[in-house]
């Protein structure tokens, strides 16, 4: 068992560098005078006070006795497309309902933040008179200022719009209920009148292409016609094709009628006396027949010392003919892309859906007091530590 020591037994203990120095170490350190506040320690507190506590106090009186109260009005909408699918959807009045491109959601989107809407919206609500209704509150209420590009500013602060897969979300802040939901139909209205003008130049557009290809088509197919035209009154045949298989059997009856005609000669010859009449009209037959085969042939085409061969007029016809065939395809096609077009373009239009109707508020939401406070008060302070942290670190140095 270790006995107790009294404090009188207990003897200073020296450090070994105190050692053989002639000098015992104190048996306790000397008591240090009383802490007084210096200069820095008062600018520091000043400092506080001017960054920190007398604007963050400042912004407090300012929030909850200047800064007036705020009403918002929501809205959300969407861009639909009603069309039919097939004919017979068509016939039984049955239609589907379709989510249009984000092209068009995404144009409503940089409408609704543009200087065009904000001037449609003013011809028909008067926007300064709504958002200066406290001119004590400078922070959040508008100046009044005639220039359309303030507007517009303000109009960016009070209307924000949210976008989120297709789906658009509009707030609108005004000092009265009324007025914020006012401007919110405004609003849908002019996006709906925005959208049926797109969509008319798109219906404009597309039955303009349409109708171009079918007046060309059209144009392409009487210069067709009038080729076969002309080419049967030079010609004088309606249809060189059914001439030739006419030639043809003309040519064939004949080589008939010769083979006829030598077998009766040679006949006439073996049983009639020479200088009989009967064989010189037999002979005149058979060199008559033989004359016609020869015009026959050259006009099929079968000799080639006739210039006006039956062939070669042939050949003419049926490329007129391709032309023809291929205007006519061409037309026929023209024609049902333009009755589409002019059936889409009748049954297709592009609407807003709004899912969300403006809302009429009963309470005022902003401005965040409290936010806005604690996010005032945070960053001072923040700024004032930055500050504090840097003088500190500046001094130590030059120590």
């Amino acid at each position: 068992m270790l006995r107790a020591l009294n404090k009188s037994e207990l003897t200073p203990v020296q450090p070994r560098w105190a050692a053989g120095h002639g000098k015992a170490f104190p048996a306790a350190f000397p008591e240090l005078p009383a802490a007084t506040p210096k200069p820095r320690h008062w600018l520091v507190l000043f400092s506080f006070l001017l960054i920190v506590a007398l604007p963050t106090l400042g912004t407090a009186w300012y929030l909850w006795g200047r800064a007036a109260d705020q009403y918002a009005s929501y809205v959300g909408f969407l861009v639909r497309s009603e069309q039919n699918d097939s004919a017979l959807d068509a016939l039984s009045g049955l239609t589907k309902l379709a989510q249009n491109s984000g092209s068009d959601t995404d144009i409503l989107y940089k409408f609704i933040q543009s200087q065009s809407l904000v001037e449609e919206v003013a011809k028909k609500v008067d926007l300064a008179a709504i958002w200066s209704k406290h001119p004590e509150d400078v922070m959040f209420s508008y100046d009044g200022s005639p220039q359309i590009e303030d507007l517009v500013r303000h109009w960016n602060r009070m209307v924000k719009i949210y976008y989120d897969e297709g789906m658009l979300d509009l707030r609108i802040l005004a000092y009265d209920p009324a007025d914020a939901k006012l401007i919110a139909d405004v609003i849908l209205a002019e996006s709906q009148k925005r959208l049926d003008e797109i969509n008319a130049v798109a219906r404009q557009d597309s039955m303009k292409y349409a109708r171009e290809d079918l007046d060309l088509a059209i144009e392409r197919l009487k210069q067709a016609r009038q080729a076969v035209s002309a080419f049967r009154s030079k010609n004088q045949i309606i249809d060189p094709n059914s001439a030739t298989v006419e030639q043809a059997g003309i040519v064939a009856t004949l080589q008939q009628q010769l083979a006829e005609a030598l077998v009766q000669l040679d006949m006439l010859r073996v049983n009639a006396p020479e200088g009989d009449p009967r064989i010189v009209q037999g002979e005149l037959r058979v060199n008559s027949i033989r004359e016609q085969i020869r015009e026959q042939r050259n006009k099929v085409g079968t000799d080639q010392i006739e210039a006006a061969a039956l062939a070669e007029i042939v050949s003419q016809f049926e490329a007129i003919q391709v032309d023809r065939q291929f205007a006519e395809e061409s037309y026929t096609a023209a024609l049902a892309a333009y009755d589409s077009a002019r059936a889409s373009a009748e049954r297709r239009a592009l609407y807003l859906a709004a899912y969300v109707r403006p809302t009429l508020a009963t309470m005022a939401e902003y401005p965040h007091r409290i936010r806005f406070l604690v996010v005032v008060s945070g960053f001072l302070l923040l700024i004032w530590l930055l500050g504090t942290m840097f003088y500190y670190g500046s001094r130590d140095r030059r120590r």
